[in-house]
């Protein structure tokens, strides 16, 4: 029973880091804006 109890808590500690690193990510990393061009050849617009 310790070694359940053992690797529950390795399996909480990752999950949380992971969990952790995923947060820091999502909150203090900001993206650089960009502008984006597209090209889209004539033949979309004519219809069928």
């Amino acid at each position: 029973m310790p070694s359940l109890f053992r690797f529950l808590t390795v399996i909480a500690v990752i999950v949380g880091v992971v969990y952790g690193a995923i947060y820091a990510l999502a909150n203090f990393v900001n993206p650089k804006p960009r502008e984006i061009t597209v090209s889209i050849p004539p033949d979309k617009f004519q219809k069928k």
